[in-house]
């Protein structure tokens, strides 16, 4: 018998926190399930939630919101404490008139966090490397941009081809339908504005292979740019330690 793993962890408050176990990685290894966790706004979970991250055994929380959404809810340290940790990727989220004025708005901004929000990245990455930090869930509002970007960084470290990374930001699609349908019910007076911003809730696989060819083309590799922006020795080797396994 082999154990069947879900990626997508059911939560009532949540809408796509997602584990970032079992992706090949070569050499005969995969990423690590119940290690690391990727995850949409974390503000709202119920205290069954909260019962399911326990049993995940949850220590450190990565919020890369910026600082108007924190002020706006944020994970209950103390209904389960853990190390919380702030790196804003973004200041401020653009408003839905920005997507119609800037067309491939979101792709952009992607591109952007690279390029402005390298120390955050960096220090995230210090996090999930230091010990006794997982297992760990970081996490934005929609659990799709800049989760997507970080998820994508940290995959391409631990050995995983792009495929299986495009592959793993497009699984926020269906996501995207639930987070949708959650905030018109939330907001109905915003229902319109909601149901025309397409672009907002689009997981195309094109925006993550775009991201990636730009790394690659402007860095030479994702592990050139992590390099790049000063990350000290061995914590590259130190993720691989924590976030990898044997391949079942």
């Amino acid at each position: 018998m082999v154990e069947t793993i879900e990626r997508m962890i059911a939560l009532e408050g949540a809408v796509n926190f997602r584990d970032l176990g079992g992706y090949v990685a070569g050499g005969g290894m995969q990423t690590r399930w119940r290690t690391l966790f990727r995850a949409d706004g974390l503000g709202e979970l119920t205290e069954t939630d909260l019962s399911v991250l326990r049993g995940l055994g949850i220590r450190t929380v990565i919020d890369l919101r910026s600082g108007s959404e924190l002020e706006r809810g944020r994970f209950d340290v103390e209904a389960h404490p853990v190390a919380f940790h702030h790196f804003p990727f973004i200041d401020e989220l653009p408003d839905a008139q920005d997507f119609d004025r800037r067309p491939g708005l979101l792709g952009t901004q992607y591109l952007e966090i690279v390029r402005d929000a390298g120390g955050q990245i960096l220090a995230a990455l210090d996090v999930l490397a230091s010990p006794d930090a997982l297992p760990a869930v970081f996490h934005c509002t929609a659990g799709k941009d800049r989760t997507g970007v970080l998820s994508a960084i940290v995959l391409s470290l631990l050995g995983v081809d792009e495929p299986t990374v495009v592959a793993d930001y497009a699984l926020s699609g269906g996501a995207m339908l639930r987070l949708r349908a959650k905030l018109v019910a939330k907001y109905p007076e915003g229902r319109e504005t909601i149901e025309n911003i397409d672009e907002v809730f689009s997981a195309d696989p094109v925006q993550m292979e775009q991201l990636l060819d730009h790394i690659e083309e402007r860095y030479g590799s994702v592990a050139a740019y992590v390099d790049g922006l000063g990350a000290g020795p061995g914590l590259v080797e130190s993720l691989r330690a924590a976030l990898l396994e044997p391949t079942a």
